[in-house]
């Protein structure tokens, strides 16, 4: 679905609006440039400009939840002068985040880590594996990466995302109850590695209550405008230090 830039600014303007009061970010004697990455596949991307690697850049961040998550947190914490990247890829498994982790995790030293990722572990296997050992291979992949960073990186807040979908467009019975398992896996690993999770398969549902899955997620995968907004809204409610 296109979408102009004034409908997306609006959209982020809303979401600002909305926002809680939300002091701690990160704490008063972090560094002048604390760091904020986000990592994951198509969700996260949202069509960022891959060949511009600065921070803060409108293009870098692509027109997603990131994007207005930047927004965001530099209008409200001038005085930490965040410096916030996207290094998501569309397509990408927890296989896929794990060759590149060292050269665009690591490398970048984040103050706070962000990742969503889940959905096309699914997806790229429907009817091509069992069920039960997608997840096996979603939960050990995941687990190892998050234990990884947690030794080359032993001060950086991470943040789990949540993996979510609505039943529409391609999204239908076969993906279940396989998706629910892998929800369950990603809660469990966000667990074990002591990280702040975001919730938001169930937040969707309940918003597709007030519409239509498709209002928030076209193809009940890849989140719409207002989709993308809700995402911002709620992880600006769940990450707190």
């Amino acid at each position: 679905m296109a979408t102009t830039r004034r409908e997306f600014l609006a959209a982020s303007a809303a979401v600002m609006a909305s926002r809680p009061a939300w002091a701690d970010f990160t704490s008063r004697a972090a560094p002048a440039a604390a760091t904020l990455l986000f990592q994951g596949d198509s969700i996260t991307d949202a069509g960022r400009n891959r060949a511009t690697l600065t921070a803060n850049n409108g293009g870098a961040l692509g027109a997603g939840y990131p994007f207005m998550l930047a927004g965001l947190l530099r209008d409200q914490h001038p005085d930490l002068d965040l410096q916030i990247f996207n290094r998501g890829i569309s397509g990408n498994t927890v296989t896929d985040l794990t060759a590149r982790w060292d050269t665009d995790t690591v490398a970048l030293k984040p103050a706070t880590l962000s990742i969503l990722i889940g959905v096309n572990d699914i997806w790229h296997t429907l009817g091509k594996a069992p069920a039960n050992e997608v997840v096996k291979t979603y939960e050990a992949g995941y687990g190892a990466l998050l234990d990884r960073t947690r030794t080359a990186l032993p001060g950086t807040q991470i943040v789990v995302m949540e993996p979510f979908v609505l039943r529409t467009g391609a999204v239908n019975d076969a993906w279940f109850p396989e998706f629910d398992q892998i929800r369950a896996a990603c809660r469990r690993v966000a667990d074990r590695a002591n990280a702040r999770f975001v919730d938001l398969h169930e937040m969707f549902q309940k918003l597709a209550e007030k519409s239509s899955p498709a209002y928030w997620a076209a193809d009940g995968v890849h989140p719409t405008l207002a989709g993308h907004a809700a995402i911002a809204r709620h992880w600006m409610e769940k990450v707190k230090l």
